[in-house]
């Protein structure tokens, strides 16, 4: 299984995570992707950061109200891909409070390719997270 599309969004693709070599992968690990290539944040345009913002806070909703988890981290690391890419890694309530931020992902649930792609909305349901955000996003203001 290859990254699971969720959607595309106001100029962003949104991937659910990829599996690791046993084929499962950290459950709700979504990734924001840019459709311009721009290497870092500080190169989207005016228009892609006022887009992306609105986007962020949809998924982050969608996967706490998808998955029951009480946090939605983000991180845009950017030190081995010059392309734009946003994760966003939800905190499984099971996950204990010791574990790191950046560790959330690997403590929590995984799941494989069926569970992925039923989360991405890629059976059509109605309730899944492909449904939740707008197409067309409005900017902020």
């Amino acid at each position: 299984m290859k990254s699971e599309l969720v959607g595309r969004y106001d100029g962003f693709w949104v991937y659910h995570c990829q599996p690791g070599a046993d084929g499962l992968a950290a459950l709700g690990h979504l990734v924001i992707e840019s459709d311009r290539h721009v290497p870092y944040l500080a190169d989207l345009s005016d228009a892609e950061a006022a887009a992306l913002g609105p986007l962020r806070s949809h998924l982050a909703r969608a996967l706490r109200d998808e998955l029951d988890v009480p946090f939605v981290f983000t991180a845009v690391i950017g030190r081995h891909i010059a392309h734009f890419h946003e994760h966003l890694l939800p905190r499984h309530p099971d996950v204990p409070e010791e574990v790191p931020w950046h560790q959330s992902d690997e403590a929590g649930p995984q799941a494989d390719a069926a569970a992925i792609a039923e989360l991405a909305g890629a059976d059509g349901g109605a309730d899944q997270l492909s449904a939740r955000p707008a197409n067309n996003l409005d900017p902020p203001g």
